[in-house]
């Protein structure tokens, strides 16, 4: 695990004369970080109708995406440069199964869902368009829900422990949400989907 970043609300913007509040600037912490319930120990979310909750307990970036993005940009990337919780590398987060288990130091994770770009990304980088390109990319990072807290802490070994029999990954899951309407009912398959997430998948799909 390359590091482990929280962060606190604060405004990072001005929207219909209103603070726009966010903790997408999230820092590397040093020393071990408590991991139990639904959230990060020191980690906090700006809006709870969208952000945190169980499903969204933890959320993960891969450094090699962090990297490729690095070049992309042609600037480097602080880790917690994409508001994630948890900046890691040896695992593909982008080709993870819904509901795949990982250890990470002593919690044990499970993959729920992708993240979705909304607007705060985009003022995070300074640049409108970077909620596109994101999308676009197709590296979205993983959520994750806590089944057994822990603590974590940067240099932890990353485990995957268990792998589902079906093939819907977090890139299937946003593909489908974002780009392709052809994979909602499929991807709405995952038992591990937060069921309001799988409904609205198969609602849209028809």
């Amino acid at each position: 695990m390359r590091s482990v970043n929280v962060g606190r609300a604060r405004q990072i913007a001005v929207r219909r004369g209103r603070p726009l509040m966010s903790a997408i600037g999230k820092r590397p912490v040093a020393g071990r970080v408590r991991v139990a319930g639904s959230a990060v120990e020191g980690d906090a979310q700006a809006d709870l109708r969208v952000h945190g909750g169980p499903d969204k307990a933890v959320y993960a970036y891969a450094a090699e995406d962090a990297a490729w993005w690095a070049e992309a940009l042609g600037r480097p990337l602080e880790p917690g440069a994409f508001g994630e919780n948890l900046t890691v590398e040896g695992v593909d987060v982008t080709g993870a199964r819904i509901g795949e288990r990982w250890r990470a130091g002593t919690a044990e994770l499970e993959v729920s869902q992708p993240r979705i770009p909304c607007s705060k990304l985009g003022v995070r980088f300074g640049d409108p368009g970077m909620v596109r390109r994101f999308a676009d990319a197709g590296r979205p990072g993983a959520y994750l829900r806590i089944v057994t807290a822990g603590d974590v802490a940067a240099g932890d070994p990353l485990e995957v422990l268990s792998r589902p029999a079906h093939d819907v990954t977090v890139a299937m899951v946003s593909r489908a949400i974002l780009f392709d309407d052809a994979l909602l009912r499929p991807a709405a398959a995952a038992p591990a989907l937060p069921p309001s997430l799988a409904r609205w998948m198969r609602e849209r799909a028809g």
